[in-house]
């Protein structure tokens, strides 16, 4: 069943309960289906999707960017180049780009970067920064202070001032440079 109102909208109505209003501009429709999920197309052409079950919001722009809002707070963006940012409910924004890489940023600071070879790189909010990769795990101090802790479980510390002062796996000192 179609009615015109008399601003000029159209509403259809179809018998499983789904119904579509047309704005009197002929460009805005929404689409109200019959299991609660609400389809809007708006005159730039963005479509908004609400899942009702879900509770969650799709929106897609004419440029091709997406939107996801999760009921939980979550936001997802993906961009038409591949890339995706998740905002999480704590607010952790996580990149991940379309060759491998991942970024999060988190509330506090820290920087995560993780490579596609599964390196990855911490940038704490204090200055201090660590590397891990299959080899070792290093920490760089703001005081130049560099330690780093092999995989066979070697420590090497190398101070500012020159000193390098190397432990086994057990935490003896095998040498201790004292300039």
């Amino acid at each position: 069943v179609e009615t015109v109102l008399k601003n000029g909208c159209h509403l259809v109505f179809f018998p499983n309960g789904t119904w579509k209003k047309v704005g009197s501009d002929g460009k805005t429709v929404t689409i109200t289906f019959f299991n609660g999920d609400v389809k809007q197309i708006m005159p730039d052409q963005t479509v908004i999707y609400y899942y009702a079950d879900a509770k969650t919001t799709h929106t897609t722009y004419s440029d091709g960017l997406e939107v996801l809002q999760f009921s939980n707070g979550q936001i997802e963006k993906h961009y038409p180049d591949g890339k995706k940012e998740i905002t999480f409910p704590d607010q952790t924004i996580k990149n991940l780009f379309t060759d491998g890489q991942e970024e999060s940023i988190f509330p506090d600071g820290t920087i995560v970067r993780v490579q596609r070879d599964g390196s990855k790189t911490i940038e704490f909010n204090n200055g201090q920064r660590e590397l891990h990769t299959s080899q070792f795990k290093r920490r760089e101090y703001p005081d130049g202070t560099v330690k780093t802790v092999y995989m066979n479980g070697q420590q090497e510390t190398k101070y500012v001032s020159g000193r390098i002062r190397v432990k086994d796996k057990d935490g003896n000192i095998i040498v201790d440079t004292k300039v």
